[in-house]
């Protein structure tokens, strides 16, 4: 069973990445969620016993993190976190320049606008 752990700050994105993944992995997985990168993180410290395998989040939420966005604060710490070396994250947002955000990070990405339209790269990168 794989877990998954989605960070975006508005509920309808949660949904969407909640819906999309049962849809390519059936039902088999656990999916928590958060609203921003704050209860993201506290939910990866919580899970230190059995951390997620997969983290999706957004970049562009709250502004406590300025000059970096939100995700790219979470990315950070997620990266600085031991226990979660073996978390693959995935950026899904419609900030500009994710995906020179995602090769900094060293992680996947799929703009927002190309999730709306094609399940595919969710099928790459979490199947």
């Amino acid at each position: 069973m794989k877990k998954f752990l989605i960070v975006d700050d508005q509920s309808g994105w949660r949904d969407f990445n909640t819906n999309t993944v049962y849809d390519v992995l059936g039902s088999d997985v656990v999916i928590d969620t958060a609203s921003s990168a704050k209860e993201g993180y506290e939910k990866l410290l919580e899970s230190k016993g059995s951390p997620y395998e997969y983290l999706l989040t957004d970049m562009q939420m709250e502004t406590d993190y300025a000059p970096k966005m939100a995700g790219e604060w979470l990315i950070e710490q997620v990266q600085n976190l031991t226990f979660c070396y073996g978390t693959k994250i995935i950026i899904i947002s419609a900030a500009p320049r994710i995906r020179y955000i995602a090769k900094t990070y060293g992680v996947d990405c799929i703009p927002k606008s190309t999730a709306l339209i094609s399940k595919e790269p969710y099928k790459e990168l979490i199947s």
